[in-house]
């Protein structure tokens, strides 16, 4: 079977461009999309949350999915790497229209894999050095990590998950991403940085 992959992050973003690449790319190949699966939603959703989760777990050998680019697949060089092993390990190939990747169970995709692999473990370890830095310079300055007794408006509803909203913006999780997960306001999750001083270090 031949996928065509499209993900957008809002429904403000239109999935024209994707199908078009796409379509454009097989076309020059006389390859025939079968099934398109398309979805709007951001790429740090778990992946058993999205469509795409449920397609990678009936990919079956000599399955094909094209997709514009990799980072369609996911937001975080993590979740991608971790879609490319399965794929490869069952047999199917992932092909990127942009960046002309095919990655499948041979040895030059290995090969790309393992970089991509080694680039992901890396990246674990700049984030989690960077959220420790990050904790160690709030409690450095005083800071409480918690909620101060008696306060319980939406930015200090937040305090409780100071370290976790440290880590998911090592990880890159966007700001509005993290007020959808503690159901709350954009504005409130930027004021709760701003006062927290939790920018990252680069």
């Amino acid at each position: 079977m031949i996928y065509g992959y499209i993900r957008v992050s809002t429904d403000k973003q239109t999935t024209e461009n994707q199908r078009f690449e796409i379509e454009n790319f097989a076309s020059g190949r006389e390859i025939k999309i079968e099934r398109w699966i398309q979805e709007t939603i951001s790429g740090t959703t778990q992946l058993n949350k999205r469509k795409l989760g449920g397609l990678i777990k009936k990919i079956q050998r000599g399955d094909l999915i094209i997709v514009s680019e990799l980072s369609r697949l996911g937001r975080n060089l993590l979740q991608i790497m971790g879609i490319l092993h399965h794929c490869m390990n069952v047999g199917a190939t992932i092909w990127t229209v942009k960046d002309n990747y095919k990655l499948s169970d041979d040895i030059a995709s290995k090969t790309l894999a393992f970089a991509f692999g080694l680039s992901a473990e890396i990246e674990r370890n700049l984030i989690s050095l960077r959220t420790k830095e990050a904790l160690a310079r709030i409690r450095a300055s005083g800071k409480q990590l918690g909620r101060p007794l008696g306060r319980k408006n939406n930015q200090l509803k937040l305090s409780p998950h100071i370290i976790k909203i440290t880590r998911l913006l090592g990880e890159g999780y966007s700001k509005g991403s993290i007020a959808r997960k503690f159901r709350v306001s954009r504005m409130t999750v930027n004021s709760f940085i701003r006062t927290e001083k939790l920018q990252l270090p680069v």
